[in-house]
């Protein structure tokens, strides 16, 4: 049987030179004890260089008061080992001066009455500049779909308007020629009589629909009278369709500037007409206030609810769509939900 004496410590010397990630021991003086061939690559160091030299040569300047205070709080615990960094990236120094980022542990023994200190580390280089990268990629296209939002929301208002203003009035000025008609023939028929009056219903339909696909497209009150306005509008609008009764509960003077204000005017119009189409509701309160910095919308049902573990519905977007409007201002959306339970939504820019 081989002797364990010889056989560990050449086997813990394979290992340390044969591992991936730089390994760094330092003794009670914070000076290098042992440099495997990884920790070479990785600062660009002979071992034969770094033994005997002291572990801020590794690090930055900058660093150097905090890390000794690190270790000697490190040593104080008696913990064996831990993540250096809590979980944050650190740095370290290479011979040309370059300064990179590494993720490390530290471990600590006690042999023989001296006290060791042992770092593990790895160059996390490329990871950081590909986290970096998709943070950039992900705020582009943050930018770019709030742009899209704000151009739709834009498009969506002049259509609205024209539809009001000029399509409104041109079928109002026809819907009084066609009762001045009726009013000025003298003996009409009575097929002529019956058209005048099919014609009066089709441009008073008409005109209905205009209004309805103009305030569905965008309503005017918002652009015209502001978020608080509009608020009031949605809310009686989804009470006079649905006969659901809603109150609303608003800060006074409470206004916000565009996109915000069209965000939160979109989340609660998308909350109520989830809960006009799947709630069975027979209650729903919406409560619209400022806390400090934050404008809250809530709006809470007392309807059938839902699971929220449940596989989303194809063709469901509801609550996406909510969440993709928080999400491009900075804010967060909490949907609280559960069957029998009714739903709570709450909107936070």
């Amino acid at each position: 049987m081989p002797d364990r004496e010889w056989l560990i410590p050449a086997l813990a010397r394979g290992i340390l030179e044969s591992a991936m990630d730089a390994i760094i021991t330092v003794d009670e003086a914070h000076r290098v004890v042992l440099f495997n061939a990884a920790a070479e690559q990785v600062f660009g160091v002979p071992q034969s260089e770094a033994l005997g030299s002291p572990l801020d040569r590794f690090i930055p300047e900058r660093y150097r008061a905090a890390h000794g205070q690190h270790m000697r709080q490190f040593g104080a615990t008696g913990t064996s080992s831990r993540r250096m960094g809590h979980q944050r990236i650190v740095a370290g120094l290479r011979a040309n001066g370059e300064e990179f980022p590494i993720d490390a542990s530290i471990s600590q023994i006690t042999e023989r009455g001296k006290h060791f200190y042992t770092v593990i580390l790895r160059d996390v280089t490329q990871r950081v500049r590909a986290e970096r990268a998709l943070h950039e990629s992900r705020e582009e296209i943050k930018e770019m779909a709030l742009a899209a939002n704000n151009v739709r929301e834009q498009e969506k208002s002049r259509i609205a308007r024209e539809l009001h203003d000029e399509l409104g009035q041109a079928l109002t000025a026809l819907k009084i020629d066609v009762v001045w008609m009726k009013q000025n023939l003298s003996a009409p028929t009575a097929e002529l009589a019956s058209k005048l009056t099919e014609m009066q219903l089709l441009v008073d339909g008409t005109v209905a629909a205009t209004r309805r696909i103009s305030a569905d497209l965008r309503p005017l009150i918002l652009d015209d009278l502001g978020l608080a306005a509009a608020a009031e509008w949605l809310v009686q609008n989804f009470t006079r369709h649905t006969g659901v009764a809603c109150e609303l509960v608003m800060a006074a003077g409470l206004e916000l500037a565009e996109p915000h204000a069209t965000s939160v005017f979109r989340v609660l119009q998308e909350s109520l007409t989830n809960i006009a189409r799947h709630a069975s509701a027979t209650q729903v309160e919406v409560t619209l206030d400022r806390e400090g910095e934050h404008v809250a919308l809530t709006v809470r049902d007392n309807g059938v609810g839902f699971d929220m573990d449940a596989p989303r519905r194809t063709g469901a977007f509801g609550l996406r769509g909510v969440r993709e409007r928080a999400t491009l201002l900075g804010g967060e959306v909490t949907i609280e939900s559960a069957p029998g339970k009714g739903t709570r939504v709450e909107l936070r820019l």
